[in-house]
């Protein structure tokens, strides 16, 4: 079992909000920099880990490590 760490940040674009490209990093700590630094100029962002399964490619729920700014509607509201 591996961990992820990804961090999505999204733009408005004709009022409604547009993902950019899915950021990699190597630890939380570095996700949660990066999405600070990122989400400055964004409309939004998250950064989230995911444990990952690599024999089956399964992956786990995913964990909020930090949210900033406007993300859109459904997107980790129960965490």
């Amino acid at each position: 079992m591996a961990t992820t760490y990804t961090v999505q940040c999204f733009q408005l674009r004709g009022g409604k909000l547009v993902p950019d490209q899915p950021k990699s990093a190597r630890t939380a700590e570095a996700a949660v920099e990066l999405a600070e630094r990122l989400g400055g100029g964004k409309a939004g962002a998250v950064a989230f880990s995911q444990d990952v399964d690599v024999g089956t490619d399964t992956y786990d729920e995913p964990r909020v490590l930090r949210r900033i700014g406007s993300l859109p509607r459904g997107l980790f509201e129960d965490q």
